[in-house]
C-alpha cells in the first residue's frame, strides 16, 4: 500500500497552500461520480504531484522523505534484506549506522514489516518515505541483475551450443533456474525472454521464423515492441524447449498446438498459454502471458462511471437472466467476467464455467475446459453443467445458434448466465443474436444487461504533459461538454519508467447497456442496432466513445488513444 495516497492528507494540502478550496470541491465532485481516492484524482488531474503528497505524508508523520533517483547504495547493504522480503514489502535498504538500518518505504507505519525486517536483519529500523515508482525502480535494478537476452544471445552462435532442452515440469521455478551456470543458452535465453516479458507487463510473446532471420516481439499494453532475436539457426531449438516445457509434441511440426504451464519468479506465479502454428519457414509461437499481478479481479475497479457501475452491481444482484460482454479479441472480456465471478463467488451459490481456454483458477468456482477432440463443445458442456445444479453459469463465448439457445433459455429457467458475444457495440449483440436464429421474444426476456468494452493505453504519470485539443477537433470527436464544460487534456511524452512510450498501463472504456421495458418492447419489433443505441443513449447510456473522453478530461489518457480505439456514436 503506498501510504502517501491517504485522503487524510488533503487537509493538509490547503493548509501548505499546494490545493485551493475549490480544486479540493471539484475534485470531491467528481469522486460522487466515479469514486476513488480523492487523492488519485487530484494526482490524474496534476492538481498535485506525487512527490507533494509524499512531503505532506512526511511531515504529518514526523518522516524523512527520500529521493532515490541519485543514492548509491552499497551491495552489502542490499543483501541484508532478501530479495522477496524486500519485494514483498517495498522496502529498499539505503545505509546503516551502528545497529541502526535506514529502509526507504511506500508505507514506512506498516508496523508488521517494519518487526519483520527487525527480525530479519537483527538491527534497528529507521524507516523513511519514497515513491512507490523510485522504489520499483530501485528493486528491479539492484535485485534483478539476470544476464540480460543479448549476452545470452551473443554467445549462441551455432546449433552446437544447444543440449538438453531441459526440465519437463510443468511449473518451473525461474528465480532457481535463472542463476544456474551450466543451463544450455537456448533454456537461459527462454528463462530471461519470460521475465522480462513479466517485468515489461506484456500481454504475449510472438517468436515468428522468417527466411534469413527470426523476430522476437512483445505486445505491450496492446502494441507490438521488437526485442533481440538470435541467430535463425537457434530458431527449432529455441521452439523445441517450449515445446517441452508445454508438454507438446516436439516431433510434430505440421500441426498447430496448443499448450500451457506455469513459472514462479518473484515469489509468485505465472501462466503461459501456447500457440504453435505451422507457417511457411517455421513455426511460429505464440505465448500469452497470464499474470494476475497485473489484472483487476475487482468489478470496482474497472474504470466505469459511478452510473454504469451501479447499473452492472444491480445485473449482477439480480437472481437471474444474462449478462454480455462484448468487443473485440484483446478487449478484456474474459477479466471483466472474472471480476464478475469474483463478487459473486460466495459459499452460498454454485459456480460453474465452460471456457475455451480456462485462463485463470479460481478458489470456489468449478471451471470446465472445452475441448473439440472428445467433443466437449461450449454447448455440450453447457447442456452437462446444467445438470450439475448450477446457481449462476458463465460460458467463455456464445459462437453458434446451439450454446446461444441453450444460455438464453438457462437465464429463463432461474440461472444468472454470463457470457460474451462478439460485437462491436452493445446494441449490436440484439441483431447478432438474431442473425443465430434466436427468436428476439427470448432475447428480450432473457437479456438483463449488455456490456461493450475497449482498452486503452493509459498515459505515464510521470511525464505526461498538458497538450491542446482545438474546438475542432472536439466536435468532431463528439466530446461530451454537457458533462465538462472546461476540459483540460494531457498527451504522452515518454520517460525512462514507461521506456519513452509515454503510456504504462491499459484501462477499459465500457458502455453499459439495461435491457429495459421500454427496450424489451423495441426488441419485440425491431432489432436495428441504430435505433436501439438511440433508446439506450436516452436512457442515461455512457457510449465507448463518451466514455473514453471522459477519462481523456481526467488526464488518465489521451484523446489519440480514445480516437483509436472507439468508433463515432
Amino acid at each position: 500500500m503506498n501510504g502517501y495516497l491517504n485522503d487524510i492528507l488533503i487537509d493538509d494540502l490547503v493548509e501548505c497552500g499546494l490545493l485551493t478550496k475549490e480544486q479540493q470541491a471539484e475534485a470531491a465532485r467528481e469522486q460522487s461520480v466515479r469514486g476513488g481516492s480523492l487523492c488519485e484524482i487530484l494526482l490524474a488531474k496534476n492538481t498535485v504531484t506525487e512527490r507533494q503528497l509524499m512531503g505532506c505524508y512526511a511531515r504529518r508523520h514526523h518522516l524523512n522523505p527520500v529521493v532515490l533517483d541519485t543514492l548509491r547504495i552499497e551491495a552489502d547493504i542490499l543483501e541484508l534484506i532478501p530479495e522477496k522480503v524486500a519485494v514483498y514489502y517495498k522496502a529498499v535498504p539505503l545505509g546503516r549506522a551502528g545497529n541502526t538500518l535506514t529502509v526507504a518505504m511506500t508505507d514506512p507505519l506498516n508496523i508488521f514489516a517494519l518487526d519483520d525486517l527487525a527480525l530479519i536483519t537483527n538491527l534497528k529500523i529507521t524507516p523513511v518515505v519514497a515513491q512507490v515508482g523510485d522504489i520499483q525502480a530501485k528493486l528491479e535494478k539492484h535485485y534483478h541483475q539476470a544476464e540480460d537476452a543479448a549476452d545470452i544471445i551473443a554467445t549462441m552462435e551455432s546449433a552446437d551450443d544447444v543440449v538438453e532442452a531441459g526440465p519437463t515440469e510443468r511449473e518451473l521455478n525461474i528465480d532457481k533456474m535463472r542463476d544456474d551456470t551450466g543451463a544450455a543458452p537456448v533454456v537461459k535465453l527462454i528463462n530471461v525472454m519470460l521475465t522480462q516479458a513479466i517485468d515489461e507487463r506484456a500481454s504475449d510473446i510472438h517468436f515468428e521464423p522468417f527466411e534469413r532471420k527470426i523476430s522476437i516481439r512483445f505486445r505491450i499494453d496492446g502494441v507490438m515492441y521488437e526485442r533481440s532475436a538470435p541467430p535463425a539457426v537457434m530458431y527449432r531449438a529455441i521452439v523445441s524447449r517450449i515445446k517441452v516445457i508445454s508438454q507438446l509434441d516436439i516431433a510434430e511440426h505440421r500441426l498447430p498446438q496448443d499448450g500451457r504451464f506455469r513459472i514462479r519468479t518473484k515469489g509468485r506465479d505465472v501462466d503461459f498459454r501456447v500457440s504453435t502454428l505451422p507457417t511457411t519457414y517455421g513455426e511460429k509461437v505464440v505465448l500469452r502471458v497470464l499474470d494476475k499481478a497485473y489484472q483487476s479481479m475487482d468489478v470496482d475497479k474497472l474504470d466505469m462511471d459511478a452510473v454504469s457501475l451501479d447499473r452492472f452491481k444491480v445485473a449482477l444482484d439480480a437472481p437471474h437472466g444474462m449478462i454480455l460482454v462484448t468487443g473485440p479479441t484483446g478487449s478484456g472480456k474474459t477479466t471483466t467476467l472474472y471480476a464478475c465471478l469474483q463478487r459473486l463467488n460466495t459459499p452460498k451459490v454454485n459456480i460453474v464455467t465452460v471456457e475455451d481456454p480456462v485462463e485463470y483458477q479460481f478458489h470456489g468456482i468449478n471451471q470446465v475446459q472445452v475441448n473439440a477432440d472428445i467433443h466437449l463443445t461450449f454447448a455440450a458442456g453447457l447442456r452437462s453443467i446444467l445438470r450439475q445444479d448450477p446457481d449462476i453459469v458463465m460460458v467463455g463465448e456464445v459462437r453458434d445458434l446451439e450454446t446461444a439457445d441453450i444460455a438464453v433459455k438457462a437465464a429463463l429457467t432461474g440461472h444468472l448466465v454470463l457470457t460474451t458475444i462478439h460485437t462491436n457495440d452493445a446494441a449490436s449483440t440484439f441483431a447478432r443474436m438474431v442473425d443465430m436464429k434466436v427468436e428476439p421474444y427470448l432475447i428480450a426476456s432473457a437479456v438483463n444487461l449488455i456490456a461493450a468494452q475497449r482498452l486503452g493505453r493509459r498515459l505515464c504519470m510521470r511525464c505526461k504533459r498538458r497538450v491542446t485539443v482545438t474546438a475542432d477537433v472536439l466536435e468532431r470527436a463528439q466530446f461530451p461538454f454537457d458533462l465538462i464544460a472546461e476540459p483540460t487534456f494531457f498527451g504522452p511524452h515518454g520517460c525512462q519508467y514507461c521506456r519513452q512510450t509515454g503510456y504504462t498501463g491499459r484501462l477499459a472504456f465500457i458502455e453499459v447497456l439495461i435491457v429495459t421495458d421500454e427496450i424489451r418492447r423495441l426488441i419485440l419489433t425491431n432489432t436495428e442496432a441504430p435505433k436501439i443505441k438511440v433508446l439506450a443513449l436516452q436512457q442515461g447510456m455512457m457510449s465507448l466513445r463518451r466514455s473514453g473522453l471522459l477519462r481523456a478530461a481526467q488526464g488518465v489518457t489521451s484523446v489519440e488513444e480514445v480516437l483509436r480505439v472507439t468508433g463515432a456514436d
